[in-house]
């Protein structure tokens, strides 16, 4: 009987007592014995950053294969499967790496590792390399786990360019509790010699500390938004300009504000690389880009039936308070553009701050139906985050699931149809994509 990749993950969770242990030795230790894998790789676009990671990539994947390249992606975590996370380019668009490959890679991992301690990020990152490196491609786009310096993916020597974007409060249990030390802590990634790319950041102190870690590291040329290269939004449209280019392209597919900057940076970062395309290729890209779960319409599927005539769905995996800050702009945006009654449904982590992250909705969303996250012991209860919407000024109340509360919101007489807004974290938003039968392709 073959095991299933679910299997061999999960025991892999034995293998290390904690599920988070940032450090290269057990990942390099066992990448040797699998014969360095990640050193036998097409050119590799590293990306961290706080926010903004995942869309960043999905903007480079969609301007690289429009210009016709094959491009790998490795992105965390996934929302509804595993396989999400390694994407397997070939000509015309990758593929997510089907079963029975995964497996094959797994368990190969499996026995080299011979029982050593290592965490299931590790290990399965180290597979993912063996992956790519057996799958011929043109690229390879490279999201960072967790932090940077000591990220499990930070075994890359010379990137073609590494690229950080909008540094902000996440995860400080393992990064620091100041911007500084976050900041410091993504700046891991640049390399003496290979391009540097910082994305324009709303924190001054972040932008100094990434600026002095790429000098300091000899990371060049680095390239600084709002200076080396810069987006503005013009006439409906957006403009890029760095130092030898200025491009005249179209809003990009993905929405919200945050977006422009995402896409500059994406842009920014393939030309640090060296992948000078023609406008009509930036501009098919930025039309092209999907990112699940960030500002996603869901307009068919399961869930989506169980709203009222004539309502919106909207989901964004945002779950800290600079998401949740950008999160509200965008639906700001959409208020203005089309008004109609903003209901948002909300579960949260016990590790996030949700009063920071739902603040901005005060004044805005006309009701929040907090809601568990199911299969999640880290999750604050239903209660717990309709107290904490209730402390910053929005009219809250509990419910026991997703499904309950969009019945309930059915339920309501409402003069105008609603605008229902799923947030709060990611791990929800897959449950979510799950549930509605619109997962991740």
């Amino acid at each position: 009987m073959t095991v299933s990749s679910d299997a061999l993950i999960a025991r892999f969770l034995a293998l290390h007592p904690k599920a988070i242990d940032l450090s290269l030795g057990r990942v390099q230790r066992l990448l040797e014995v699998l014969g360095w894998p990640h050193r036998n790789l097409p050119p590799i676009i590293h990306v961290a950053g706080t926010n903004g990671k995942g869309s960043t990539v999905a903007f480079m994947r969609a301007i690289l294969e429009a210009a016709g390249l094959s491009v790998h992606v490795y992105t965390s975590p996934h929302l509804v499967r595993f396989h999400e996370r390694i994407r397997l380019g070939k000509p015309g668009g990758g593929r997510f790496v089907d079963e029975s490959r995964l497996v094959d890679a797994l368990a190969r991992c499996e026995t080299a590792n011979a029982g050593a301690p290592i965490t299931v990020f590790e290990i399965t990152m180290a597979a993912a390399f063996v992956l790519f490196h057996e799958n011929p491609a043109d690229v390879l786009l490279l999201e960072v786990g967790l932090g940077g310096r000591f990220d499990a993916t930070n075994v890359i020597d010379h990137p073609a360019a590494a690229v950080v974007t909008s540094i902000g409060m996440d995860h400080a249990e393992y990064l620091g509790d100041t911007l500084a030390l976050i900041a410091a802590e993504k700046a891991g990634i640049f390399k003496r010699g290979a391009p540097a790319v910082i994305a324009p950041q709303t924190y001054k102190e972040a932008d100094q500390v990434l600026v002095a870690e790429a000098e300091r590291l000899g990371a060049g040329p680095i390239w600084v938004g709002g200076q080396e290269f810069s987006i503005r939004e013009e006439a409906g449209r957006l403009v890029y300009q760095d130092e030898e280019r200025l491009l005249d392209l179209p809003l990009p597919r993905l929405l919200g504000r945050h977006q422009h900057i995402n896409a500059a940076t994406a842009i920014a970062g393939l030309r640090a690389a060296g992948y000078d395309l023609a406008n009509s290729i930036f501009e098919t890209g930025l039309a092209q880009a999907d990112w699940p779960a960030r500002m996603q319409r869901l307009a068919r599927g399961r869930l989506a039936d169980l709203c009222p005539p004539g309502s919106e769905l909207w989901l964004d995996g945002g779950h800290n308070p600079d998401g949740g800050r950008v999160l509200a702009a965008a639906m700001a945006d959409l208020e203005d553009r089309n008004p109609a009654p903003l209901v948002m449904i909300v579960g949260m982590l016990g590790t996030k701050d949700t009063a920071a992250v739902l603040k901005p909705f005060a004044g805005l969303a006309r009701e929040l139906i907090a809601v568990p996250i199911p299969g999640q012991q880290a999750a604050r209860t239903a209660d717990d985050v309709a107290a904490h919407a209730r402390s910053v000024g929005l009219a809250a109340r509990p419910s026991g699931s997703v499904s309950a509360a969009l019945e309930e919101i059915a339920q309501h007489s409402w003069p105008t149809p609603p605008r229902i807004l799923i947030c709060g974290s990611l791990y929800l938003a897959g449950e979510v994509l799950g549930l509605n039968g619109t997962p991740p392709t």
